[in-house]
């Protein structure tokens, strides 16, 4: 050991190695490594960045890979043997790179980025168990994922493992790959869990004309500048969004194609759209560059191709021209009304619009740490323009998650409240209405106000996935199922890649909840634990929506990951709490208390 003292943690191991690797390598060394390469590159790499795995070491044709959780663990094991699966269906049989896989839930001796200890050895043990192209797990593994996850396990009895003192009771996994269905498409590398939430069939073209725009090539020779490609892409979509008789693909969706190879009927046939923009932008001293082409998905044939170059300072009108070429493009009829829709309040600082794209991931993220990072950004873009609306909003997004997850400080709410209130009157973006309405709603129950940000918001851009989301929350939570389940399923169908998928099934589970949908709730909460592992909220629908139909088992299984998540969770807490009605609560304490949630 490098250091001093011997560290150690609890964790999830995950061990694989290739089935008949010496036969593959004597046949074909070349062609064996090269698949394999790819296949770490293509399928082991995004598995890992969607499920939080952290790669200890690769062992020649193996890997070993450490998880904070268990759910998650299996999650990504389960997503990686159907991507191998799928893979291996244009190969021929003699040639295909099959896996193995061992899961073992144990304390591990960490010395740097290495692990030690029988944890480790273990789940190495299991993989030599397991079926080529399938999962073994150990008993504390079933203990921590049974009921959690679209998956059965059989009983394999106590095994006596190669140099393993004691027997290792194990499981084999089962699973239905339509309940693990791999996208072909890149984003499903990519996007949060949403390989196993993704439709069975096509998605169908919308009754309007529909566009995704790509994420644009940064060309400017400095990844330093990749914010800047990245927010003209959002201000285009937000610009094309508020073209009412237009059906746009939102940000996070289309984003997960960035930096791999187009496929643009693909693309067409993952997110169900007509039209698919491509383009670039080069930013060079105090001028920028955007090329660009709309393209028809259907036939990939070139609609319209442009470049444009202005003086940075006239970035925005460079924004709007490009918006209102596209929209042009696609219908040529188009009003002077929808073109001048099309158009929103920008800061008055360039300044502050580059500060803020610099925040916005940090500040959507609902994380309080990252929050913390965003913050100084955003109060520098709102001290050079006071009014710049969408700041005020990223600003409360921030205090809300700091006041949700990291204390309770009355502080935090207030400023929540307050840069929210800013951005609602000041705002005519559906992204910042959307955010701030949600704020408002869940701090301070002031229905009135949200809804009406609400509305003002999908008036202004009816395919916001933000405020749709946000919207099928509180709505929910305000009593209004109906529009909290229509708003819900809309924002799915608009951006089904999204990482942010969470949160409209978390709406979804909550309105079915409180309207007595028992089913329809544990599904959607489901899915919303499994599009963000790390998400707590659903859970607790989950839990109680089970005990209420009796799936004991299930639920209690579901409330041991309740409190790995919220370890200070109870039904006292939740009943202190205002997000919703005290009726609500009370719905939510009963099916917690059968499922044994203390009190």
């Amino acid at each position: 050991m490098t250091g001093e003292r011997v560290v150690r943690r609890l964790a999830a191991i995950l061990a694989a190695d290739v089935v008949g690797y010496s036969r593959l390598m004597g046949r074909d060394e070349n062609g064996t490594l090269t698949r394999l390469k790819a296949h770490r590159t293509e399928r082991l790499e995004p598995m890992l960045a969607r499920h939080g795995g952290r790669l200890v070491k690769l062992t020649g044709d193996g890997a070993l890979v450490e998880f904070s959780s268990a759910v998650d663990a299996l999650g990504a094991a389960i997503e990686f043997q159907e991507a191998m699966t799928e893979a291996n269906k244009a190969q021929p049989k003699d040639t295909a790179i099959v896996f193995r896989v061992g899961l073992h839930l144990g304390d591990l001796i960490v010395d740097g980025d290495d692990l030690y200890g029988d944890g480790v050895n273990v789940a190495a043990r299991l993989e030599a168990e397991a079926p080529p192209g399938g999962i073994v797990i150990s008993g504390n593994m079933h203990d921590a994922v049974a009921g959690r996850l679209n998956a059965n396990f059989d009983d394999l009895g106590a095994l006596s493992l190669k140099n393993i003192e004691r027997p290792v009771q194990a499981f084999g996994v089962r699973w239905e790959p339509s309940d693990w269905k791999v996208l072909a498409s890149p984003a499903a590398a990519t996007s949060n869990s949403a390989a196993s939430l993704a439709a069975e069939a096509p998605l169908a073209l919308p009754n309007k004309p529909s566009i995704a725009v790509l994420p644009f090539q940064n060309m400017s020779g400095d990844p330093e500048q990749e914010y800047f490609a990245d927010g003209m892409v959002e201000d285009i979509i937000t610009g094309l969004s508020r073209i009412k008789w237009l059906f746009v693909i939102a940000r996070n969706s289309t984003f997960t194609y960035k930096g791999k190879p187009i496929d643009v009927k693909q693309v067409g046939r993952d997110l169900g759209v007509r039209y698919v923009l491509e383009g670039s932008v080069r930013k060079l001293g105090n001028r920028v560059r955007i090329t660009s082409q709309l393209i028809d998905a259907t036939n990939a044939a070139h609609v319209w191709a442009e470049r444009y170059e202005r003086a940075l300072n006239d970035v925005f009108v460079l924004q709007d021209e490009l918006t209102m070429s596209v929209v042009g493009a696609i219908e040529p009829s188009l009003r002077q009304a929808e073109i001048e829709r099309a158009r929103r309040k920008r800061p008055d600082s360039l300044d502050a619009y580059d500060l803020y794209l610099r925040a916005l991931p940090d500040a959507f993220s609902g994380m309080p740490e990252l929050s913390a990072k965003a913050l100084p950004l955003l109060e520098r873009a709102i001290a050079i323009d006071p009014d710049y609306a969408i700041a005020h909003a990223a600003i409360a997004l921030c205090h809300h998650s700091r006041y949700q997850r990291a204390g309770w400080r009355e502080e935090d709410k207030l400023a929540a409240l307050r840069h929210a209130r800013i951005a609602i009157a000041a705002a005519d973006d559906a992204t910042a209405l959307g955010a701030a309405a949600f704020v408002v709603g869940s701090e301070d129950r002031d229905y009135d106000t949200a809804f009406n940000a609400f509305n003002r918001a999908l008036a202004s851009s009816p395919s916001s996935f933000v405020a749709l989301s946000f919207g099928s929350m509180i709505y929910g939570w305000a009593g209004d199922y109906a529009t909290a389940v229509e708003y819900g399923e809309r924002a799915i169908r608009l951006s089904p890649f999204d990482a942010a998928l969470h949160l409209p099934y978390n709406g979804l589970a909550y309105a079915h909840y409180f309207a007595g949908e028992f089913e329809e709730a544990a599904l959607a909460a489901s899915r919303s634990a499994q599009a963000n592992p790390r998400f707590g909220p659903p859970w607790v629908v989950r839990v109680a929506a089970l005990a209420v139909l009796g799936r004991e088992g299930e639920a209690q299984a579901s409330a041991r990951r309740l409190y790995e998540l919220l370890p200070n969770f109870t039904v006292t807490r939740l009943m202190a709490s205002d997000f919703s009605s005290l009726e609500h609560r009370a719905m939510l304490a009963k099916g917690l208390r059968r499922a044994g949630v203390p009190e």
